[in-house]
């Protein structure tokens, strides 16, 4: 396969703490961030429909976004294009689907050669999305709890497979943090986003730490060697992440818009993670934590 050009880092004119201090600061900036948002609306990360409850119409109307924000008792949740011509996802935080539906029917003007202006409506209760938001959180860790004790059963030794845990717990925070800051919600898609994160921080983790560990050569040597492969099968997916974020962008399909830039933005934490607090992780355990 062919690599990016990357340059060798020369490592050594670094120390461990230097190397972990940046990922350490960023995941402790994330959390921070988290934490913020849980104390001041009672959820880490706002909460989709999905999870939150409420009312989703698809509407076909000639009337603009502006009209539509005004046509409800109920001021929408979210508006959305869906790349289609005249077409609207509108979601409410209500549960009442038929007045909803009913005052779309009457406020809102059908697109031309449409004679109803809904096309699909689905309402989830708060206790269903209770549900279904503790289902998929349960996903996600039992996902973690899974690729840790599959990591000790790899490496066997302590450290390696800590340092494994801890960037793939700080590839999940940094998104999630993200996501805050960037007004995207937690729904089953981007819950999808964040499972496929555990897996691309896996790879690159444990083909650093087996590089190392398990392959003649020099620490560097073998780091390097790592880093061309590593680096090279992370960018590729950062590319397709960011056209595929941008291409639904300008087609309105913001779930995987929204996916796309999760994705993106957890790749690039896992360059750093992997890269940095793994391998300060690594070097500490050959050179000074092994002869111990």
């Amino acid at each position: 396969m062919g690599y990016f050009d990357v340059p060798e880092i020369e490592y050594t004119r670094y120390s461990n703490r230097q190397l972990a201090a940046i990922p350490l600061a960023f995941l402790a900036v994330a959390l921070a961030i988290l934490l913020v948002a849980y104390t001041v609306y009672g959820t880490p990360v706002a909460l989709g429909m999905d999870f939150a409850g409420g009312t989703e119409l698809t509407v076909e109307t000639t009337d603009s976004e502006s009209a539509i924000q005004t046509a409800f008792d109920e001021e929408p949740e979210s508006i959305q294009s869906t790349g289609a011509s005249n077409q609207y996802i509108i979601q409410f935080t209500s549960e009442d689907q038929q007045a909803l539906t009913d005052q779309a029917e009457e406020n809102l003007a059908p697109a031309d050669g449409n004679s109803e202006v809904i096309q699909e409506s689905s309402s989830t209760s708060a206790s269903f999305g209770a549900e279904a938001q503790q289902t998929a959180l349960l996903g996600i860790a039992v996902a973690f709890v899974g690729m840790s004790v599959i990591t000790f059963l790899l490496f066997r030794t302590f450290v390696p497979s800590i340092a494994i845990i801890l960037s793939a717990f700080s590839d999940l925070v940094i998104p999630l943090a993200f996501m805050n800051l960037a007004n995207i919600p937690l729904t089953l898609g981007t819950v999808a986003g964040l499972l496929m994160l555990i897996g691309y921080s896996v790879d690159s983790d444990i083909l650093l730490n087996n590089h190392v560990l398990r392959r003649g050569g020099s620490f560097y040597e073998s780091t390097n060697e790592a880093i061309r492969t590593g680096v090279t099968m992370t960018i590729t997916s950062m590319v397709a992440m960011l056209v595929m974020a941008i291409a639904a962008t300008i087609m309105g399909v913001e779930l995987l818009a929204s996916i796309g830039t999760i994705l993106f933005v957890g790749l690039a934490a896992d360059l750093m993670n992997t890269y940095m607090l793994n391998l300060s992780l690594l070097r500490w355990y050959k050179f000074e934590g092994i002869n111990r």
